[in-house]
């Protein structure tokens, strides 16, 4: 941090846009492998906080890569550049007392850690979209998996690249398991008691 930069106090606070909206803000970040489920529940999440009067921005890890992080590629350290800036952004979404959920397969524990720790307690949720392998290969939306698989993309989370499962999540869901109904049901619940002021 450069010695000269100093921090700019604001009249509006994130406690004074919590109190005019009624509820708190935070962000819910959805981690699990690609194929999981991630982005369709966190869209699903974010359609039924709207329609109840939240205000909310979702981030989800494509959108995001063909703008703010265009300029990353898929080796480890740009993985960790790429999940720094969107813990970052996150944080100031927060601050204007958004509901931010965010849905990045994240792969590493220290990188996610990172990002809570740029957090108060109460605001920021780790949720594990748990799912095999064997099922996220079989659903493989994007055909990844498979270009994974005969070498045309080149460390791919959960074929050349680990992904570390979160060892303390605040909240699983199983996707295997259960349906798209059942898993944003699960899902809202949670994210409506977190928001409670």
């Amino acid at each position: 941090m450069n010695q000269h930069i100093f921090w700019q106090q604001t009249h509006v606070t994130k406690k004074d846009r919590q109190q005019k909206n009624g509820y708190k803000s935070a962000v819910f970040w959805l981690t699990g492998l690609s194929g999981s489920g991630k982005s369709t529940l966190a869209n699903q999440l974010e359609k039924h906080l709207f329609h109840l009067n939240y205000s909310t921005y979702l981030l989800d890890g494509d959108n995001v890569r063909h703008g703010l992080n265009a300029d990353l590629g898929f080796s480890q350290s740009d993985r960790i550049e790429n999940i720094r800036r969107i813990g970052e952004v996150s944080k100031l979404f927060v601050d204007a007392g958004l509901v931010v959920v965010t849905a990045f397969v994240s792969p590493y524990t220290a990188d996610r850690k990172f990002v809570r720790d740029l957090f108060n307690a109460d605001e920021f949720f780790e949720i594990y979209i748990e799912c095999p392998i064997e099922e996220c290969e079989k659903r493989d939306p994007k055909g990844l998996y498979k270009k994974a698989r005969d070498g045309t993309i080149k460390e791919f989370t959960g074929v050349q690249s680990p992904y570390e499962v979160p060892p303390s999540p605040d909240l699983v869901i199983n996707t295997a398991k259960n349906d798209i109904e059942t898993c944003t049901s699960l899902l809202l619940d949670f994210v409506k008691e977190k928001l409670k002021k």
